[in-house]
């Protein structure tokens, strides 16, 4: 009678540690619980890269919320993800989302799905490059591989339910965003070149986001997680990093 409570006991505490983080890919009202299950996954994350490769410790990161019009992004001197709080966001950002989402409810919902979901291991990615030592030759070949990189985490850890409502409403968005780049312009080097100015302008930079996110999403060809990272660790070229250690951008 014990061991079957004692095993019931346990069972139970597998669950609700799991249900801890069901809320990830969704807006918090509790802030020290956005950074608790933010921390939970950049950990799972973590544990999953150094099975691939040992060489690559993303363990030394972890959450903080600091809600900024950057939202979220990675500082690398401080190993910090920097996570906004929807509570906290200003108010010109909050109407970007409701206006691309089409609806303040929708707004909302984009917002969970990707600041306070995807974009995590987006941000991690660009830590497993810094430390792997991948040199990009450009700012829209560094974001897509990132992005890359988070379409694969989530697809191993069986999120691809959210990873399908990301890609709707990115769909959606992309209808109400128009492509930044001038015509007869080469996308990547325009991009590169007036990375500042598209990142401080939601509009332009969450299009240059979105369509790298369909584009990926739809990719038949990807491979799964494990080849990435351990493909990617043998790169030993130079990562740069902006002044502060930080990726800034302004959605």
């Amino acid at each position: 009678m014990k061991r079957t409570l004692t095993l019931l006991m346990l069972v139970c505490l597998c669950k609700l540690s799991f249900a801890q983080t069901d809320k990830w890919f969704g807006t918090y009202r509790d802030s020290i619980a956005l950074v608790t299950d933010a921390d939970k996954i950049i950990k799972q994350l973590a544990e999953k890269i150094s099975k691939a490769d040992v060489k690559i410790d993303l363990s030394k990161n972890f959450a903080v919320k600091n809600t900024t019009p950057n939202l979220i992004f990675i500082n690398y001197k401080k190993n910090t993800v920097n996570l906004p709080f929807w509570d906290e966001v200003i108010t010109p950002q909050k109407k970007f989302f409701h206006d691309v989402a089409v609806g303040e409810t929708e707004g909302k919902e984009v917002f969970g799905l990707f600041f306070n979901g995807f974009y995590l291991a987006h941000e991690l990615g660009h830590s497993f490059f810094a430390i792997a030592g991948k040199k990009f030759d450009n700012s829209y070949d560094s974001e897509y591989e990132a992005n890359k990189f988070a379409v694969l985490y989530w697809q191993s850890v069986k999120e691809k339910k959210n990873l399908k409502k990301c890609y709707d409403y990115a769909q959606k968005m992309l209808k109400t965003l128009k492509n930044p780049v001038p015509e007869h312009e080469d996308y990547k080097k325009y991009i590169t070149e007036n990375y500042s100015k598209l990142a401080s302008d939601p509009r332009k930079y969450g299009y240059i986001q979105f369509s790298q996110f369909v584009e990926i999403y739809k990719d038949k060809k990807l491979p799964d997680f494990k080849p990435i990272s351990k493909n990617t660790s043998r790169n030993q070229n130079v990562y740069k990093k902006s002044c502060d250690g930080s990726i800034q951008r302004n959605f």
